[in-house]
């Protein structure tokens, strides 16, 4: 199982921005029960999870998610930190740690996020 690849593209899907090709990212990688918790939000299946990277995108326009270092995987479960930052900024405004766990067939089946940086008012 490539998990590498599956959290890249798990990326992707929170940078793309145009709905319909956002929603088919959603829908190649995530199972259909596939389920997303972080601090802020728990959601369960496509539409709920497409519609986070929605308000996501609209709060934080002109910014872009990134691996900030190497996926560690073994099984089905990788964790990875990730930045949401300028596109071609070197500092992240906000930073984050998440564990995904892959379905048989290869899709997303679970995230769990963590928040470890975040702008302050």
């Amino acid at each position: 199982m490539d998990l590498q690849n599956l959290a890249e593209r798990y990326l992707a899907a929170w940078n793309e921005t145009d709905p319909t090709a956002r929603r088919k990212l959603v829908e190649d990688a995530w199972t259909t029960d596939g389920a997303y918790t972080d601090p802020l939000v728990a959601t369960h299946g496509h539409d709920e999870f497409d519609a986070t990277l929605a308000a996501v995108q609209s709060q934080f326009a002109g910014l872009a998610f990134r691996l900030a270092g190497p996926v560690d995987a073994h099984h089905n479960v990788a964790r990875f930190t990730w930045e949401l930052a300028p596109e071609g900024a070197d500092e992240a405004l906000v930073i984050g740690f998440d564990v995904l766990t892959a379905a048989e067939d290869g899709r997303i089946a679970t995230v769990v996020g963590f928040l470890d940086k975040v702008p302050t008012a």
